[in-house]
C-alpha cells in the first residue's frame, strides 16, 4: 500500500502562485510515476501533470495542455515527494487537487491506484 498526503492548498488571488506537495509512503518502491489531478465543483476529474518517479533516471513529465507555462511538476526523491508549482493562478483553477501514485507516466485517472485525500484550492477574482 502506498499513502500520499497533499499539502499546500490555499485561497489565493488571481495571478498569485501557491505550491502543492504530496508525500508519499509505505511501499514506495512499487511507484513508477506521481500525477495531479483536479476537480471542480460539477465538473469531472481533470488531469493536470504527472511525472516519473524513479531517482535513478531523468524525469519524464507530462502537464496538460491548459496548465501548461503556468504549472511546472517536479520531484525530491529523497524526501518522497511530489511537488505542483502553480503560477499566474485564475478562478478557473479552483478546484480540490488530487495526488496520485500510478505505474507509469499517465493522463488518465482510471491508470492510478493510489490517491490522496485532496487538498482545496481557490482562486479569487
Amino acid at each position: 500500500q502506498v499513502q500520499l498526503v497533499e499539502s499546500g492548498g490555499g485561497l489565493v488571488q488571481a495571478g498569485g502562485s501557491l505550491r502543492l506537495s504530496c508525500a508519499a509512503s509505505g511501499s514506495i518502491f512499487s511507484i513508477n510515476a506521481m500525477g495531479w489531478f483536479r476537480q471542480a465543483p460539477g465538473k469531472e476529474r481533470e488531469f493536470v501533470a504527472a511525472i516519473s518517479w524513479s531517482g535513478g533516471s531523468a524525469a519524464v513529465a507530462s502537464v496538460a495542455a491548459s496548465v501548461r507555462g503556468r504549472f511546472t511538476i517536479d520531484r525530491d526523491n529523497a524526501k518522497n515527494t511530489v511537488y505542483l508549482q502553480m503560477n499566474s493562478l485564475k478562478p478557473e483553477d479552483t478546484a480540490v487537487y488530487y495526488c496520485a501514485a500510478s505505474n507509469g507516466v499517465r493522463t488518465s485517472g482510471y491508470e492510478y491506484d493510489y490517491w490522496g485525500q485532496g487538498t482545496q484550492v481557490t482562486v479569487s477574482s
